[in-house]
């Protein structure tokens, strides 16, 4: 009988039984049993909706710090198929490698997803698509041949004109304000590059390695220091600036171009025109051909340049959508740690206190730039989506 009154007084309690051993039993079997608790749940359920919440306000920061990443990556495998390689890449079929990757993943994506106006865009801003796509192309050049001769860090801080000179070329073609600030920014900037570039008539007794004399008698990279004369390096710089004028024209041009296009688009017309144009003149001109990787790891460097190349698009545009200016801005100039790495551990160098200084001015002049657009936003707050892009700089042309 009693094993007939367990099973009724379990499934069934009723009022009369509830204080009885039986009952008693049955509430703490769960407890003793390891099932949480109300507390315990409401906890659980705290610290999921915190870690949620810090995922929703930082993922965008995350996606713009691993574009930096991949954008250290790919100037390091450039430099190093440039340069680290019996067989020499030049920089325009290693451009021609990277933007046919970025052409056949976008326009394989637009025609599955039906994108709008796809691959022309709309009629009246394709001649912008078209001047979009040449000085992106014309600054991705500059850089891929600087980083011949030139530190990836050196390389990868005149980049940071590009802020300044968007204002520059904002003011001239579509009547912007240009501010006295802007302007002295630009001259620190300006003051900055020659630091970094060292020309012989300001700096005669420049070394000619370019290499800091701290990496004299410590060379402990994988390969060893690129030597560049002064003028190697002059010529360098030169083309330097000449790619960050022209990406700030591209930003530009995208300002102008506003909503009319599709971003996806703009990518595109940029990729397929570089592929081109680095097709063209490597088959028209005398002087260069097409090399062929010879070991596994000139295939693997030169695969990878397509690989972080695109890769760094998508992150650094999810991540500017996703994520304020401001905040994106700063993480930019991570950049620059990245390549001073890199140039460690790679090459066994470090900059000279020149380029160093050089660097700081540069930054400072581009964060300046920064503040001053972001003093312009918080004045006039139905500011458009596209200014605020501009002034956090660096698309990866």
């Amino acid at each position: 009988m009693s094993y007939g009154t367990v099973k009724p007084v379990a499934s069934k309690p009723d009022a009369s039984e509830s204080s009885g051993p039986s009952m008693q039993s049955t509430v703490d079997v769960p407890v003793s049993g390891g099932e949480p608790t109300a507390e315990a749940c409401v906890q659980d359920n705290a610290f999921w909706q915190k870690l949620k919440a810090f995922y929703a306000k930082n993922i965008g920061l995350f996606f713009v710090f691993l574009a930096q990443m991949f954008a250290s990556i790919m100037s390091m495998t450039t430099r190093l198929l440039e340069t680290g390689f019996e067989t020499k890449f030049h920089a325009l079929q290693i451009i021609f490698v990277r933007m046919l990757t970025t052409a056949v993943i976008g326009s394989l994506y637009m025609w599955y997803k039906k994108v709008p106006d796809f691959p022309l865009g709309q009629r009246g801003v394709r001649g912008l698509l078209l001047i979009r796509g040449i000085a992106g192309s014309t600054g991705l050049f500059g850089l891929y041949y600087s980083l011949s001769y030139l530190e990836i860090s050196d390389a990868t801080v005149i980049t940071f004109l590009v802020p300044t000179m968007t204002a520059f070329v904002c003011w001239i073609a579509l009547n912007e304000p240009f501010t006295i600030n802007e302007a002295c920014a630009g001259l620190l900037a300006f003051v900055g590059v020659l630091f970094i570039a060292r020309p012989g008539f300001l700096f005669p007794e420049n070394d000619a390695s370019g290499l800091s004399s701290l990496d004299a008698g410590l060379q402990g990279g994988i390969l060893p220091p690129v030597k560049a004369d002064p003028t190697e390096r002059s010529i360098a710089v030169a083309c330097a600036i000449l790619g960050s004028f022209a990406a700030a024209t591209a930003y530009a041009t995208i300002r102008v171009i506003g909503k009319r296009a599709h971003s996806l688009v703009s990518v595109n017309y940029f990729a397929m025109l570089a592929t081109v144009s680095s097709f063209s003149i490597i088959m028209i001109h005398p002087d260069l051909h097409f090399e062929i990787p010879q070991t596994s790891i000139q295939w693997i460097l030169l695969c990878s340049i397509g690989v972080s190349g695109f890769l760094l698009q998508v992150l650094l545009t999810e991540g500017l959508q996703r994520e304020k200016a401001g905040r994106a801005t700063n993480l930019i100039y991570t950049q620059m740690v990245f390549a001073l790495i890199l140039e460690r551990v790679v090459w066994g160098t470090t900059p000279p206190l020149t380029s160093f200084l050089g660097s700081v001015l540069i930054i400072s002049a581009a964060v300046w730039v920064s503040l001053q657009k972001k003093a312009l936003e918080q004045r006039k707050p139905a500011i458009d989506e596209e200014r605020r892009l501009l002034s956090s700089d660096n698309e990866a042309n």
